[in-house]
């Protein structure tokens, strides 16, 4: 019979992802990183900084993973292909792909030797899985063509069939398991359902909604929050192992446990955040009850030295940013939190203790999973987005949007309705102005501002003839400022411009 190619292509990608599963199995089981996510990992740290920015705005965290998983499964055909010959041959192919996972899984944040237990276990798996194959295929085809239908071959070809089966039912055992497997995640689910902390249920203020149906709420459900971070794998922290270490220019080392952070004094605010990836009109923002204890008394008792500007925060995924020391001790409401919407921090937004500082982008402050400040000068360090061509410091920008009507939709003419929302965080909004076809500015009325860190709403009613119609929207803040026309990329540090929408009239 002649030796098909695709036969022993089909058996290496089979073989490769039942040790990948194996892999994701094990180290789920001990909470471990899985060596695909590692790799991610060292793509994403090790990348250029243009393709970093490029991922940023394209969703390109998404995709990385499915590409590595591309590129694993050509590289498993190769190794089928060559295991035609000798298995030894696809052994060394599956035994590169291991070095190159165990490498990434040495360089996470926090890994240790036994870590690479199971990457060792995948190889034995991939190679295991290959020789049971290639081994029952290679009996197969070496049939006389005469054989083929016969007694002989319909025991082998069923044998066969029998080996990729239960290689196959491995490979989905292993990652349906892997889905129950993690210890932390589990003991984090109770951990969190245990906890009574000392915060309040959000209460919406009055007036601060217009009731407009499709402006979005004023709250933000936690689970409709917006969610931009590096993490291919979200981290597993348990409250009863975080601790806080402050250190570098400061009188006094502190070192905070959980307990020590929620037995002191605490604070709870209305805060909105966005991201400084959301262009015009974009939608990466949320308003939330955050519940926590202040920064600034915690530094301050630190003792920060003469000539520090920054404290650099950590994330225990290693994850860094740089934020402003005189901004986290002017007096805003720069916390530690540890609740969301009265309830602990989800896992994804930085359980169990995140950083929030009104009126900077999360990406000089927002540090979720924060395990470590250093408090020094800007011009010692050099965190993850500011390597990568991203402004220092990082203050949110006034934006407004139109949120009613929707571009392209068809409303009826007369008396329309349009409204959204405006933000400038620290600094308040005090009104917003409506332009229709490039005419004269209509003020709107806007909802309550319950304090300077969150949006408003606002809204107008227009009286518009049958036809083609733009609206466009800016604000005013509360120091007199009026939100720019300048179009701007989010890169480096914000986009600017006012949001216009079209729309049909009939």
């Amino acid at each position: 019979m002649k030796r098909s190619v695709a036969a022993w292509s089909f058996a290496g990608v089979l073989a490769g992802f039942t040790g990948l599963a194996v892999n994701y199995a094990l180290t789920a089981w001990w909470d471990q990183t899985s060596a695909v996510v590692a790799v991610a990992d060292v793509v994403r740290d090790h990348s250029p900084a243009d393709l970093v920015n490029w991922a940023r705005k394209n969703s390109g965290k998404k995709i990385t993973i499915p590409v590595i998983l591309l590129i694993l499964a050509a590289v498993f055909a190769l190794a089928g292909r060559l295991g035609r010959r000798t298995i030894a041959a696809a052994a060394c192919v599956y035994l590169v792909v291991a070095v190159i996972g165990g490498a990434a899984v040495l360089a996470v944040n926090g890994a240790k030797a036994t870590d690479l237990v199971a990457v060792a276990l995948g190889l034995v798996v991939m190679v295991a899985s290959m020789a049971a194959i290639g081994r029952r295929l290679s009996r197969l085809q070496s049939l006389d063509d005469q054989d083929v239908f016969g007694v002989v071959w319909r025991g082998r070809r069923r044998d066969l069939f029998a080996v990729i089966a239960a290689v196959a039912g491995a490979a989905v055992a292993a990652t349906v398991a892997s889905r129950f497997l993690g210890q932390d995640v589990r003991k984090q689910k109770a951990e969190q359902q245990s906890l009574r902390l000392p915060v309040s249920k959000p209460v919406v203020p009055p007036g601060v909604e217009l009731d407009i149906d499709g402006v979005q709420p004023w709250e933000t459900p936690a689970d409709e929050f917006y969610l931009i971070d590096t993490a291919f794998s979200r981290p597993v922290l348990l409250a009863e192992d975080w601790e806080l270490r402050i250190h570098g220019m400061v009188d006094r080392e502190i070192v905070l446990t959980y307990n020590d952070l929620i037995a002191r004094e605490g604070v709870e605010a209305w805060i909105t955040l966005n991201c400084v990836s959301n262009e015009v009109g974009g939608d990466l923002i949320g308003n939330a009850w955050w519940s926590g204890v202040l920064l600034a008394p915690i530094l301050a008792e630190a003792g920060p030295q003469a000539g520090a500007d920054a404290v650099l925060q950590t994330s225990v995924d290693g994850w860094d940013c740089a934020t402003p020391l005189d901004v986290i001790m002017d007096g805003r409401q720069a916390m530690l939190a540890v609740a969301m919407n009265g309830d602990p921090l989800p896992r994804d937004h930085g359980y169990p203790v995140r950083t929030i500082v009104p009126g900077l982008y999360g990406y000089v402050s927002g540090t979720k999973w924060v395990v470590e400040m250093e408090v020094t000068t800007f011009e010692k360090v050099d965190a993850y987005w500011t390597q990568r061509g991203w402004g220092e410091l990082g203050p949110v920008k006034m934006a407004s949007t139109i949120e009613v009507p929707s571009d392209g939709d068809d409303v009826s003419a007369g008396e329309v309705v349009v409204a959204g929302t405006a933000w400038i965080q620290h600094t308040g909004i005090s009104s917003v102005d409506v332009q229709v076809d490039g005419g004269p500015w209509t003020p709107a009325t806007l909802g309550r501002a319950a304090n300077l860190d969150t949006w408003v709403q606002w809204k107008v009613t227009l009286d518009l003839e049958e036809g083609e119609h733009m609206v466009s929207v800016r604000a005013t803040d509360a120091d007199g400022n009026v939100q720019t026309s300048v179009r701007a990329d989010v890169l480096p540090d914000g986009a600017t411009g006012w949001h216009s929408v079209s729309f049909t009239a009939s």
